[in-house]
């Protein structure tokens, strides 16, 4: 029987929940949350493979997916993998990337994954990334940019991520630059189309670097209007959306092919909270199954790509190609 323990029911939990009671490969699905109102509804929602954990962790679990708010994912990581059980976590903050990404060593002695920003962005955007780079002889850089937030605590982190400062990998070096800089017009799949994009504080650079060391540049933005840009120093100045509307990714991957300079460019167009929510419960199953490395990494470090995509796509998660012209 697998069991696995699902920590926050917000709106990638409550999505990572509904893939997870759907798959025959899991037998129970535990949900955590400070919130007995939110846990009761994911419960409800979910079907009888679902039971109500409390607030507190549960006994008996084979895998943890971590799908609460930034800042509450690397000491819980810790705790799980210290008692052996592969961990999945949607945390898409600079911060809780590091520390994640630490556990490296910790994860490795436990002979268990810890896998990182598994969401839309980063996450599926990381899966792109790998699939694209398949086809280049050698990789010299990396460029994601996304649109759109899922649900509150995620519009909370679009928000925050418009200050501080950004995250690039340039020439073997780390550069930071500040947030909200870099405009760049970038195109998303439609109805979307284009938007402008500005650095941020993203955490794609530290994932995907580790998986493309011989890159040269690696960036990430993010989609912003003026308004956002010129109130990204004060409070919300309205309470989030229960769950965003559909948002989009792009990942442009740019090196050598067949002898010559080339680009791909891969997209997706999704609701963020469902994408997110899809991606990390496929991740915990592939932990489960042992088809993701031991240690502590992004899902660039996938080895098979078009089986990941292929799940991703059967559930609905589709990738598109973009193809220009000249």
């Amino acid at each position: 029987m697998t069991r696995v323990l699902l920590v926050g029911a917000g709106a990638v939990g409550a999505r990572a929940a509904r893939q997870l009671v759907e798959a025959d490969d899991v037998d129970e699905v535990v949900v955590v949350d400070p919130s007995a109102a939110r846990r009761a509804a994911v419960v409800h929602s979910s079907g009888a493979k679902a039971t109500d954990g409390g607030s507190v962790d549960h006994h008996d679990i084979d895998g943890v997916l971590l799908a609460g708010p930034n800042g509450t994912h690397a000491d819980a990581a810790r705790r799980h993998v210290a008692l052996g059980r592969p961990v999945v976590s949607c945390a898409d903050g600079v911060d809780d990337v590091y520390d994640l990404l630490a556990l490296g060593p910790e994860a490795t002695g436990a002979d268990v994954p810890v896998l990182v920003g598994a969401g839309f962005s980063p996450g599926y955007t990381c899966v792109l990334a790998r699939h694209a780079a398949a086809t280049f002889e050698a990789v010299e850089e990396i460029h994601v940019a996304r649109s759109g937030t899922g649900g509150p605590a995620c519009a909370r982190a679009h928000h925050a991520a418009l200050t501080g400062m950004a995250v690039d990998w340039r020439d073997g070096e780390w550069l930071h630059r500040r947030a909200g800089s870099g405009r760049e017009l970038c195109w998303f799949p439609d109805p979307i189309g284009s938007e402008d994009c500005y650095r941020a504080a993203l955490p794609d650079a530290l994932l995907l670097v580790p998986a493309f060391p011989d890159a040269r540049r690696v960036t990430a933005r993010l989609a912003a209007t003026r308004r956002d840009r010129i109130s990204a120093h004060l409070p919300m100045l309205r309470k989030p959306h229960p769950e965003g509307l559909v948002g989009a990714v792009r990942v442009e991957v740019r090196g050598t092919r067949g002898g010559v300079q080339d680009v791909a460019v891969l997209g997706a167009l999704d609701r963020p909270a469902v994408a997110s929510g899809a991606v990390a419960a496929l991740a915990l199953r592939w932990a489960l199954r042992g088809r993701l490395p031991v240690g502590a990494s992004g899902l660039a470090v996938l080895d098979d790509t078009v089986g990941f995509l292929s799940e991703l796509a059967v559930v609905g998660i589709k990738a598109a190609a973009f193809a220009g012209s000249g």
